[in-house]
């Protein structure tokens, strides 16, 4: 297919149709239809009859209004073809464009599905809904109740979904099970069943209509990311992408020591490990660099960064009303480039033998709030040992009496300091680690000199000194 401007009568050679049933998809015909200055060539029939955008999309949906797309949401959605006014020059990477001609030059506000589940998710919430010149309807979804606890005697209820109710905003749950996550829909405007009582919905692809989601943490099926047109699904991410791509990014970046992060508003499309698709490698809309303070832990940076995230998707949205906004590629992974992958039950064992004290401190203020950190066989009867409130003690505080016990001792051995009221423990590449609180397998957790009380009571602690088991 041919592209050319009615007023310049310049062309662009941007698709030959050979498949009618790319052209008889929803998206083909919003797009093509958006801007009478657009002229259509249709190459597979011999007239090569030129057509406007409009009359070319008005002929395809008369012709085609019986086909199989009208009542099932399997249809194929090509991305890769964009419509632009070459008049108007309209950016392939731009939101749809509209064309001044034809339309106002600020957007409509978009009617949104914002789907989260946590605190992250709260925050970046609030600040879209503050933002009433962006949105004239929105939707949340979110993760249905969960029963926990002994015998399901606790219910866990997503944040997001009663923060939605506290603003009257409708909430939708989505089913748990990933068989009924993968063939649910979101409800109306964004899909409708169909009339005559089929079981495929009608799909209503509106270019007002914008997907977000904020720490989801489920990866939304093809089918649900169809209904929104592609440069309108976003996902705000807690990172400088493609740096700590992945489930864990606040986490790996404070494991790793980071002085600075960031946090990215980016596009979302299909993930597929066969096909080469990777989660979080969406072109990016938005982004900000964020410093990281020193001893920060994961709730404090995720408290940051949320509010930062929120604040730049309302630019983004605003940019898009206004047709301003311009997605970027990510830059390309390296093997140098860090992942953020789930933080797994292992990664909070410690080693005191292997791992130094800043290493140790900085694994509790990055997944302290979700793993407690623990000494496998910390005592010499077998039990585990977990440790809490850790902070390194720099070499220049170190008390004379403190050295006088642990300087010069393999790592593991530890001692109380009534100067800190905490027990020291030696690390590797002879750092010292301060440990405020502990708890042995199945008590109760203490202060450190109560711990430490118990220990000695036991007979385990000799000549001051009291030895972690390997």
């Amino acid at each position: 297919m041919v592209q050319r401007c009615a007023t310049t009568g310049s062309t662009r050679q941007v698709l030959l149709i050979v498949s009618m049933s790319y052209v008889t998809s929803p998206a083909f015909i919003f797009r093509v239809g958006r801007c009478p200055h657009t002229l259509v060539t249709d190459l597979t029939r011999s007239s090569r009859r030129e057509l406007t955008g409009a009359t070319f999309a008005n002929n395809f949906r008369n012709a085609t209004r019986k086909t199989p797309w009208l009542s099932s949401s399997r249809y194929v959605h090509n991305q890769a073809f964009r419509p632009s006014c070459t008049r108007h020059n309209s950016s392939v990477d731009a939101p749809l464009a509209s064309c001044p001609s034809s339309q106002p030059s600020i957007r409509e506000p978009f009617t949104i599905l914002f789907c989260g589940r946590d605190a992250f998710s709260c925050a970046v919430f609030k600040e879209v809904h503050k933002a009433k010149d962006v949105w004239n309807g929105l939707h949340i979804a979110t993760n249905s109740d969960v029963k926990t606890g002994r015998n399901g005697s606790r219910l866990d209820i997503s944040p997001l979904k009663t923060l939605g109710r506290t603003v009257g905003v409708p909430v939708h749950e989505i089913p748990k099970e990933k068989i009924a996550f993968k063939h649910w829909l979101p409800p109306p405007p964004f899909a409708f069943q169909s009339s005559n009582g089929d079981s495929d919905p009608l799909v209503s692809l509106s270019d007002r209509h914008l997907l977000i989601t904020a720490s989801f943490g489920r990866i939304l099926p093809v089918a649900i990311l169809h209904l929104f047109p592609d440069t309108q699904r976003l996902n705000v991410h807690p990172s400088l992408l493609p740096a700590y791509r992945g489930p864990a990014p606040i986490q790996r970046a404070l494991m790793a020591g980071e002085s600075d992060t960031g946090v990215c508003v980016i596009g979302m499309g299909e993930v597929s490990r066969k096909k080469g698709k990777a989660v979080d490698a969406g072109g990016i809309w938005g982004v900000e660099r964020v410093t990281i303070p020193e001893n920060a832990n994961f709730l404090q940076m995720q408290a940051n960064l949320a509010a930062h995230g929120g604040k730049i998707l309302v630019q983004v949205l605003r940019d898009m009303r206004s047709g301003k906004a311009q997605r970027i590629p990510q830059d390309p992974l390296t093997p140098a480039t860090p992942r953020a992958p789930l933080i797994t039950a292992s990664e909070s064992l410690i080693d005191f033998a292997s791992q130094s004290a800043s290493i140790i401190a900085r694994l509790e203020r990055a997944i302290g709030h979700q793993r407690a950190l623990t000494v496998p066989v910390g005592l010499p009867d077998g039990r585990s040992v977990t440790i809490a409130d850790l902070h390194v003690v720099a070499p220049e505080l170190r008390s004379p009496n403190d050295l006088a016990s642990l300087d010069g001792e393999s790592p593991g051995i530890a001692c109380y300091s009534s100067q800190t009221k905490s027990l020291l423990v030696t690390c590797a590449d002879k750092t010292w680690l301060s440990v405020d609180r502990l708890q042995t397998q199945d008590k109760a957790i203490l202060k450190a000199k109560e711990w430490w009380n118990g220990v000695k009571g036991m007979g385990w602690v000799k000549e001051g000194r009291f030895q972690f088991s390997r």
